[in-house]
């Protein structure tokens, strides 16, 4: 929707008549604790985008294609001062199918596809490095997939010595290596192995440990398993161990969540996620051979959550936002003390200041003012590499009032409080009227605790940091789009 060039809009005396005080505490830092308010949150439960891009993904069209992404580097190229880059490689491969998974992935045993995949990998890292000016350095490096660890250590070498060679790696100490890990897949040779080439944050996906659900969506890995990664990695020297959680499984119950939570907590990563999960059977087709029937209800899944919540707070970590925990020394929360932290493709991160550079199938990259996203199918992204030309298949230029909303989207998903007054001078606006439809909506939402809204601030308050997706789609012009995006818990 066009935004509105003028509106008197009149906040002062705006107030949460008949409330408790606390109910309108605003969230200071990462410290402020969140309230549980099952009937409010099952209230507001709907669907919306996860904001790790604002425009979402469901705005990319295949207007945008090649010439723009090289037309978006060049311009970033003359930036005064030079922007760092984050890498992100999506290795597609899995040996099974995790029937809950959304991701882009080819199942398959024939490690050859592997190397043959690696070649041309290699083609499209030589094509972007050649874009990208050298005195911008590589300060983050993240594989995800499919299964990164499906490349063997030798491939993982391969890769790392590609990216060595035609882009230029931040100073050692300053890097952020990280990988996606399937502990059923990886020994403590593999896991040493990799901090040798430099990796030093680790991704573990647990999920459930719980059998039932382990057996409902294919992924059945034992706690030692996950000990021997989890351990390895610290004797090693890595710097961050996150493990990944999912409520909303099939089978899943209070009592088998929580002895997962038990088992978790005794391993103590630095950081932990607690994904809802999302059942989008006609989207992804794994999902079909999920159990509908004995998926959790939503008044279940919101009691499962609530145990989440309280559990690892008790057991020390904060409550970073939206599905992150972290210990209080881990960088994350540092960053938000600091007011540094930022927004991606990898969810909350310290480097959102870099342009993103995706390489692989479904990649997607963030480049000044433009997001792009790589050929999904696997087939279709090697022959267009190998033919030389950049793998886009859709994408799309931010208007400047995108722009505008994605920057005070972020500033609410990540510091919880919003200075119109400050965002006004920088942008050379009249915050109350531009903003006319946001401020009214967000309205509602101080008249149930979510928000303090004075004329000068929003504040999040200790009911609203578990709906922050809530509080952001005040500010979505694409708003009605979100009905095809995930649950907001």
């Amino acid at each position: 929707m066009a935004a509105p060039t003028s509106f008197a809009c009149q906040l002062t005396g705006i107030k949460n008549e008949g409330k408790e005080l606390r109910d309108s505490i605003p969230m200071q830092n990462a410290h402020t604790m969140p309230e549980f308010d099952a009937d409010l949150i099952a209230r507001y439960d709907g669907h919306g985008p996860r904001y790790t891009s604002y425009p979402s993904a469901l705005q990319f069209h295949d207007r945008f294609g090649e010439a723009d992404l090289r037309e978006a580097i060049t311009a970033s190229n003359h930036d005064l001062v030079p922007t760092p880059l984050s890498l992100y490689v999506h290795v597609p491969f899995c040996e099974s199918p995790c029937f809950y998974c959304g991701c882009n992935r080819v199942i398959t045993r024939d490690t050859s596809r592997a190397d043959d995949y690696l070649r041309v990998l290699d083609h499209e890292i030589a094509m972007m490095g050649a874009l990208v000016d050298a005195d911008r350095v590589v300060r983050q490096l993240h594989l995800g997939g499919g299964t990164p660890n499906y490349l063997s250590l030798n491939a993982m070498s391969q890769l790392n010595a590609s990216i060595h060679q035609h882009f230029t790696p931040a100073p050692v100490d300053q890097r952020e290596w990280g990988i996606e890990i399937d502990p059923r897949h990886a020994n403590e040779i593999y896991v040493r192995g990799l901090a040798r080439l430099g990796f030093n944050r680790v991704s573990i996906g647990i999920q459930d440990f719980d059998p039932a659900v382990q057996e409902a969506v294919n992924r059945v890995q034992s706690v030692e398993q996950t000990r021997v990664v989890i351990d390895t990695a610290k004797r090693a020297g890595y710097r961050s161990i996150s493990v990944d959680l999912i409520y909303g499984l099939p089978r899943q119950t209070m009592d088998g969540f929580s002895r997962t939570l038990d088992k978790v907590i005794e391993l103590k990563p630095d950081r932990i996620a607690v994904y809802g999960y999302a059942h989008l059977p006609k989207m992804f087709k794994a999902q079909r051979r999920l159990d509908a029937e004995a998926l959790p209800s939503p008044s279940e899944r919101l009691e499962l959550f609530g145990m989440a919540l309280r559990r690892l707070t008790e057991a020390g970590y904060v409550y970073v936002g939206m599905d992150h925990f972290a210990l209080p020394d881990d960088d994350l929360v540092r960053a938000q003390r600091a007011g540094s932290l930022q927004r991606n493709f990898q969810g909350y991160s310290t480097c959102g200041d870099c342009d993103i550079i995706g390489l692989g199938p479904s990649a997607i990259s963030r480049i000044g003012d433009t997001y792009s996203q790589n050929q999904r199918d696997l087939v279709t992204y090697a022959a267009t590499v190998n033919e030389g030309r950049l793998p886009v298949a859709r994408g799309l230029r931010l208007s400047p009032d995108d722009q505008l909303r994605r920057e005070a989207i972020g500033e609410l998903m990540c510091h919880g409080t919003l200075d119109m007054d400050a965002f006004a001078e920088r942008h050379h606006i009249h915050f109350a009227s531009y903003f006319r439809d946001a401020l009214t909506h967000m309205q509602a939402l101080a008249d149930d605790g979510l928000v303090t809204l004075t004329e000068h601030r929003i504040d999040v308050c200790a009911k609203g940091r578990l709906l922050l997706r809530n509080i952001a789609m005040c500010f979505d012009a694409y708003a009605p789009a979100a009905l095809s995006s995930s649950r907001l818990i």
